[in-house]
């Protein structure tokens, strides 16, 4: 099967919409008012209890630029958060090329916005099987999906895309933009992408060390089994 072989890109990206979902809330108090700051015109796309820390933080203001991901893709999130990004419009928006024509014209027909930005961090599975009760069905759940998923698909297309991870990121990316006129270079991108892999390659190591030191025993222990 050919592949598509990118041959052009812009080296600096504008950052017009993002994607913002964390568990990790530390630091958005100031980050998302200085990108407001940086470009007024900016659209966030949010989740769950991240969409509504972000509505606190920006009173009045957040009906200018915030909507919620599921008003955005049409589809509410299932039951417990369990689905909330996982939508074939939110990864056009990220794995789209500036200058593929068909991309661009997928984008079009669902009416899609390209996502320039994904601020994710991921479900806190370290912290949860650090603590001395924690069963098996305490560690699933705090196995993210959706966050892995969208950030990888952000630090593939570090050609056009930004994928931050770390709240310790935002000042260096803040004045990054300010330097560059709201944009982020390819070398910015491509610097964040390999903090995003490093971020999930450290993530999925920890999840599998510890299913691996699990008994079956264990698991069975931890759940009523159906006939």
């Amino acid at each position: 099967m050919a592949k598509n072989i990118v041959e052009k890109i812009d080296d600096s990206v504008k950052i017009e919409t993002i994607l913002a979902s964390v568990s990790d809330k530390a630091g958005l108090e100031t980050f998302i008012p200085e990108l407001l700051k940086i470009n007024p015109d900016l659209t966030i796309l949010s989740t769950g209890g991240t969409y509504n820390k972000i509505k606190e933080i920006l009173g009045n203001n957040a009906d200018k630029c915030l909507q919620k991901v599921s008003d955005y893709t049409g589809q509410p999130e299932t039951q417990g958060g369990l689905v909330k990004t996982l939508d074939f419009k939110i990864y056009l928006g990220l794995l789209t090329e500036t200058y593929n024509e068909s991309h661009q014209n997928d984008l079009r027909r669902v009416s899609g916005k390209k996502i320039d930005m994904v601020i994710v961090n991921l479900y806190p599975f370290a912290e949860t099987i650090a603590k001395p009760d924690v069963t098996c069905e305490m560690a699933r759940g705090n196995i993210d999906i959706g966050g892995p998923t969208m950030i990888r698909a952000a630090a593939k297309n570090y050609i056009r895309v930004a994928s931050v991870v770390d709240p310790e990121s935002y000042s260096s990316i803040i004045e990054n933009m300010e330097k560059n006129n709201g944009c982020l270079t390819l070398e910015d991108r491509f610097n964040l992408s390999k903090k995003a892999f490093e971020h999930t390659a450290v993530y999925d190591q920890t999840i599998a060390g510890w299913l691996a030191a699990r008994t079956l025993n264990e698991v069975h222990d931890c759940y009523k089994t159906g006939e």
